[in-house]
């Protein structure tokens, strides 16, 4: 235990009483216990140590990193869009209180701020395997010499779908075309230094590197500042997909110099399931008139847009690569969100980040040796906010008790517990429930 950690449910509640971001969870709904309970056959309250878990109460919900909690100003937004097409039917496309028609320039600001961009470098558009697939029409463009993708070995399933169907789709094996990073035997994670040495000494061959910025089973935050570096000096083309680093760590795509990102919403920036993901194009890009892409009228310069000829005139901006106007609806979510985001900033987030999962980290190295150990690096400039446990006398075991004590967390296979303290709405009484029910649960 470290010599500083007060280990007791007193101090965790006095860390709450004394963090200045303990208000933001007043703006979200967290689901009751009983919520983990959905689907089981067990009654209607548990126990663990001497606390009851009552069905009613606020859930220990550690689960942000697969979908945030529903901002309470959602319904009320919602309702308003309802309301203005029900008055004013298609002249809402203009007059409605937030008008449809230019609706997902109004998140352009926030989600610029959001990721490090310059506002002309982003779009809120579509979901974001398809907005991979639609950068990568455009910059995944290989030749016989050139023509591989550079994944990680445990990219989210989607992205190693993308990266190998866009290698077959140009003719080219997927096997020999995709080339996955393994960590280093009896490593769990990354080394900057051998993805660096990878293209230094591959690069020829190189088209495309397509990492996640925080991988999603181990939690790292890889340095996408040194290996987008490393991939534009081996002269390939390097894309991020942020869906588990927008919200969650802080971002300067721009200054960074990658290529082209996406990212969804509906994990750390709470918008709900299925909702519109965010793309980025580097500045450098938007005006090149020899980029191939596929076209839509949302796209067109606004200027000729309703001249209706068939002519495409690319925007200079990311818009270039949206295809449909704005769903209304489902853009709502995310305009309520990227405000909450815009109103806390993302450096007292990730402050307050990196207290609770220190804390939840130090509270865990209490337990007894050998029970449960963290695939996600302990260097904080390393990791987002959630860990990733492994529980040796079986993962899948211990999944099932911490939802019968009230905790929502998932679950990945083969044996991975990912736990995801959010600085938005977790608290560090959350965290420290949370151990004293893993204690329980392998004690």
């Amino acid at each position: 235990m470290p010599p500083s950690l007060d280990a007791s449910e007193a101090a965790a509640l006095a860390l709450d009483r004394a963090d200045p971001l303990a208000h933001c969870r007043e703006w979200f709904h967290i689901p009751p216990a009983r919520a983990a309970w959905a689907g089981d056959a067990g009654g209607a309250s548990s126990q663990t140590g001497s606390h009851a878990v009552d069905a009613d109460a606020p859930s220990i919900y550690l689960v942000g990193n697969s979908l945030g909690c529903q901002p309470r100003s959602v319904r009320p937004a919602i309702e308003q869009e309802l309301l203005d097409w029900e008055r004013l039917g298609v002249e809402a496309h203009l007059h409605a209180k937030h008008p449809w028609l230019p609706y997902h320039e109004e998140l352009r600001d926030p989600a610029a701020r959001l990721v490090g961009a310059l506002p002309a470098e982003v779009c809120m558009m579509n979901s974001l395997t398809v907005n991979l697939h639609l950068l990568m029409a455009s910059f995944y463009r290989p030749t016989r010499e050139r023509f591989r993708i550079v994944i990680e070995d445990a990219a989210f399933p989607s992205d190693s779908y993308a990266a190998a169907s866009q290698a077959a789709f140009h003719g080219f094996d997927p096997a020999a075309a995709v080339v996955r990073l393994k960590p280093r035997e009896g490593e769990h994670t990354l080394r900057t230094e051998d993805t660096a040495a990878l293209l230094e000494r591959e690069g020829a061959s190189v088209a495309l590197v397509l990492l996640g910025g925080v991988n999603y089973l181990t939690g790292q935050w890889f340095d996408m500042e040194a290996i987008t570096a490393a991939g534009r000096r081996a002269g390939a083309v390097v894309g991020w997909d942020l869906a588990h680093a927008a919200g969650n760590v802080p971002l300067r795509l721009h200054d960074w110099g990658a290529d082209f990102a996406a990212w969804c919403t509906y994990k750390y920036l709470n918008s709900g399931p299925g909702a519109v993901a965010g793309a980025f194009v580097h500045e450098r890009h938007l005006a090149r008139a020899d980029l191939v892409q596929f076209a839509g009228w949302w796209g067109n310069d606004p200027g000729t847009r309703f001249k209706m000829g068939p002519e495409f005139v690319p925007r200079h901006t990311a818009d270039r690569w949206a295809l449909s106007n704005p769903p209304i609806f489902s853009l709502t979510p995310v305009r309520e969100s990227l405000a909450i985001f815009d109103r806390v900033g993302m450096a007292a987030l990730r402050e307050k980040s990196l207290k609770l999962t220190g804390y939840l980290e130090s509270l865990l190295d209490t337990l007894p040796a050998g029970r449960v150990s963290s695939l996600t690096p302990r260097e904080t400039a390393r990791r987002g906010c959630a860990l990733s446990l492994v529980f040796h006398r079986g993962s899948r075991d211990a999944f099932s008790e911490l939802k019968r004590h009230g905790v929502i967390c998932d679950f990945r296979e083969p044996n991975v517990i990912r736990a995801a303290p959010v600085p938005l709405y977790n608290t560090f009484h959350d965290v420290w429930r949370f151990v004293d029910i893993v204690r329980g649960v392998v004690g």
